[in-house]
């Protein structure tokens, strides 16, 4: 008899009686995303024990599906970077849910296990406070407190502040205008995954920054006698190096 190209998502939680749908369709699209071959991937049924999803995959894409799987090893992160993604986010999910899960290839051997629940917390740091300084444009300014909210936006991202009614009185001159850099105190913390965390920012003082054209920039400098701009190779990457306190750009 032909093997059945099938792949079961074991869940310890919930029955397909009592799997709320919205949270089924959470899964299954990290399920879609963690195999692959989207087109010729097919939901076949739900199978009691606790809950057990069961897909099927084409003929034609078997053997790359299971190279896929085969290639994830979650604790080297190893294997297609949105396949580790989506291990992730089910991982998170059985989390979430108090659930643990393990995938089963057509033979019915575990080939991938989520920890879930029995995951160890993972370690977080701080907060911690340190001096530093922000850049970004002033778009809004507000508040009755002696504290005033200050919120500067950085490519997209939105800085929330704080500034005395002195320091925001200065401020709301350049609100919607040039690009400021903010010198104060933050307090950071790291998460989870490794990304450092503004919590807070404590403006304590500010200036405007050039908004020349980098070209016009560097030929201001160029021009300053023995300076030794012309003789850089990038004079990009030396700012960005002076800009950001670094030996390189990162």
């Amino acid at each position: 008899m032909e093997q059945t190209n099938e792949y079961r998502l074991n869940i310890d939680a919930f029955t397909p009686d009592t799997f709320p749908m919205w949270r089924l369709a959470e899964y299954m699209r990290d399920l879609a995303d963690l195999l692959g071959e989207r087109e010729h991937v097919h939901f076949v049924r739900l199978e009691e024990g606790s809950t057990v999803l069961v897909q099927r995959v084409d003929k034609e894409s078997a053997a790359r599906v299971q190279e896929r799987m085969c290639a994830i090893k979650p604790t080297k992160d190893e294997g297609d970077a949105k396949a580790l993604r989506a291990y992730k986010s089910l991982d998170r999910r059985l989390a979430e849910d108090n659930a643990v899960g393990f995938l089963c290839g057509p033979g019915g051997a575990e080939i991938i296990r989520f920890p879930g629940r029995e995951k160890p917390a993972p370690l977080t740091f701080g907060p911690f406070r340190q001096a530093g300084n922000l850049d970004g444009v002033l778009i809004k300014l507000g508040g009755r407190d002696d504290t005033v909210p200050v919120h500067l936006e950085e490519e997209g991202t939105v800085h929330i502040c704080n500034a005395t009614r002195n320091v925001a009185r200065q401020l709301s001159p350049h609100l919607f205008g040039p690009t400021l850099r903010v010198q104060g105190t933050g307090r950071w913390r790291r998460d989870a995954e490794g990304a450092w965390i503004l919590d807070r920012f404590d403006i304590e003082n500010f200036e405007t920054l050039d908004e020349a054209p980098l070209g016009d920039v560097i030929e201001r400098l160029r021009r300053i006698p023995g300076n030794g701009w012309k003789t850089l190779a990038d004079p990009y990457a030396e700012l960005q190096r002076l800009r950001k306190g670094t030996d390189g750009v990162h």
